[in-house]
């Protein structure tokens, strides 16, 4: 059986308020990312990290770092790999698309237009007034 290396969040966030690092917002949010990408990982999985279980689909294979830019500052996140099929959260390419978008109009890419998008096009012909 494997250990459980959980931690309760008031003594997770006692022990973050006690160190006085200048970094404990990005510190808060990258645990916190990470926890839920560990979650999302295990549930893909069929069993939680380092556990033996029947319903096991697949298992992890390590990490990928990735940074990712946050209002915090730029966090560097572990993201788990798996042995068969891929593994990216949702949310995390989100904010990429996001900020592809933002770097395209930067360049030049048009973007939409300040009249609230697309010119509407004129609604078909009936046919009842026809020209002569």
């Amino acid at each position: 059986m494997a250990a459980d290396n959980s931690v309760m969040p008031a003594q997770w966030l006692a022990k973050q308020i006690e160190t006085d690092d200048p970094d404990m917002l990005r510190s808060m949010v990258k645990t916190m990312a990470e926890a839920l990408m560990s979650a999302e990982a295990d549930s893909l999985c069929g069993a939680a990290y380092g556990e033996r279980s029947d319903e096991r689909i697949n298992s992890r294979n390590g990490y990928r770092q990735r940074e990712w830019d946050t209002r915090a500052g730029t966090i560097e996140l572990a993201i788990p790999k798996l042995r068969s099929g891929s593994y990216y959260p949702d949310w995390l390419l989100e904010r990429r698309r996001r900020g592809r978008v933002s770097a395209a109009r930067g360049h030049g890419w048009p973007g939409r237009r300040a009249s609230g998008g697309t010119p509407r096009r004129p609604p078909p012909s009936t046919g009842r007034h026809r020209r002569a």
